[in-house]
């Protein structure tokens, strides 16, 4: 079985109202960086990670799921 990690950041992000720019920004990254993570194209880092829940103000769990892939 394969381990897919699906995130809410992009729903969260337009729900906020929030650009991608403004996100990236805000957490220390590129907006190239954001845009591969909510295609799913990247995985963030733990810390990265806690960075966007920070900021969205959201339980970690919340905001990125394992899913399982057969």
């Amino acid at each position: 079985m394969k381990e897919i990690i699906v995130n809410q950041v992009y729903e969260l992000r337009i729900k906020s109202g929030v650009t991608q720019e403004v996100l990236a920004e805000s957490i220390g990254v590129t907006r190239q960086t954001i845009i591969a993570i909510e295609k799913g194209n990247y995985t963030p880092s733990v810390v990265l990670a806690l960075k966007i829940s920070k900021f969205f103000n959201k339980p970690l769990e919340e905001i990125f799921k394992i899913t399982y892939e057969k």
